[in-house]
């Protein structure tokens, strides 16, 4: 299933790769793809929406709910 976040607080390549291990962490397949200038996290996969949310929140950066 394919979800949409609002993440705050990305502003580099390091963030991009935190809240990619982040959700990979849940789901290893999961494909998540990440626009950095407008902070929208795109991620395929089958985990539970709050189970993501979590898991990037977890690595320090806010999602707009």
């Amino acid at each position: 299933m394919n979800q949409s976040f609002q993440v705050q607080g990305m502003s580099c390549g390091h963030c991009v790769g935190a809240v990619t291990q982040a959700v990979k962490s849940l789901d290893p397949q999961a494909d998540v793809k990440i626009d950095l200038a407008s902070g929208k996290v795109e991620v395929q996969s089958e985990q539970d929406r709050a189970a993501i949310v979590q898991a990037i929140e977890e690595e320090g950066y806010k999602v707009a709910t």
